[in-house]
């Protein structure tokens, strides 16, 4: 499973993006958001120590099963996976590469306590670009490999090719739920925008034709967080372009 930001519904206009990038920032900021994760903890075969803030709790992996206390926890590889509260501090199961761990949340984070705000390019339409989309006669798998070097098989139904700055380029995604998901670098990473990448998510394709409005583009957890698992953009999706839009770097990052 992926690991992005919740996707906010699309708006109309300048005032439409600054209601997405509110909402976005929104969703950072909440009690659970991803400025709350202080922790990741990778569990072994057998019984685990988790060290909280103020109490130690013991869960047990046992050929691919994480329980606590006898009961069997979901993981975030399922729709709704389970949450364990300790007080302020809640507890999820993640899944990455065969491996299992534990996501710590805690609202009083640092990373939440001081974040200082998102910072964006201007919004312009010239940014929405329609792109050719181009479905895969077959079912295909693309290799995704994360910040941490795990490596997952995730879907990809086609892609997607447009022309920017008379270059032409193409970018590939991954299924996310009923939305497309990319992950791409451009000219700006590591300068204005963030080093790993960004991510853009788009509506379904209707026909050949997909929108990619990167206006919307914004960056993986891994810039607000060092206790995120984000997956990096495969090689083909690196543009021979300068990006200025969406989302700049957070921070020092």
């Amino acid at each position: 499973m992926l690991v992005a930001p919740a996707v906010f519904a699309a708006g109309s206009g300048l005032v439409g993006y600054q209601q997405w990038r509110a909402d976005y920032e929104a969703s950072l900021k909440a009690p659970d958001g991803w400025l709350s994760v202080a922790g990741l903890f990778w569990l072994h075969e057998g019984v685990n120590t988790v060290e909280l803030p103020h109490q130690k709790i013991g869960l047990n992996l046992e050929r691919g099963k994480v329980t606590y206390e006898k009961r069997q926890l979901k993981s975030d590889g399922a729709e709704h996976p389970d949450v364990l509260k300790f007080g302020d501090v809640s507890l999820t199961i993640i899944e990455r590469g065969g491996k299992f761990g534990v996501r710590l949340r805690d609202p009083n984070a640092e990373t939440r306590r001081e974040f200082t705000g998102c910072k964006w390019f201007p919004a312009s339409d010239a940014w929405r670009v329609h792109a050719r989309w181009v479905a895969y006669p077959k079912p295909k798998t693309i290799a995704i490999t994360n910040i941490l070097g795990m490596t997952d098989q995730e879907p990809s139904p086609g892609y997607a090719e447009f022309t920017l700055q008379g270059k032409k380029m193409t970018l590939e995604p991954v299924l996310e739920g009923d939305e497309l998901f990319f992950m791409f670098k451009d000219v700006t990473s590591a300068k204005t925008t963030y080093g790993a990448g960004r991510c853009l998510y788009a509506a379904l394709p209707k026909g050949d034709a997909v929108e990619l409005d990167f206006n919307k583009a914004h960056n993986p957890p891994c810039a607000f967080t060092a206790f995120a698992t984000c997956p990096l953009p495969p090689k083909q999706n690196i543009l021979p372009a300068a990006i200025e839009a969406g989302e700049k770097s957070y921070g020092t990052h």
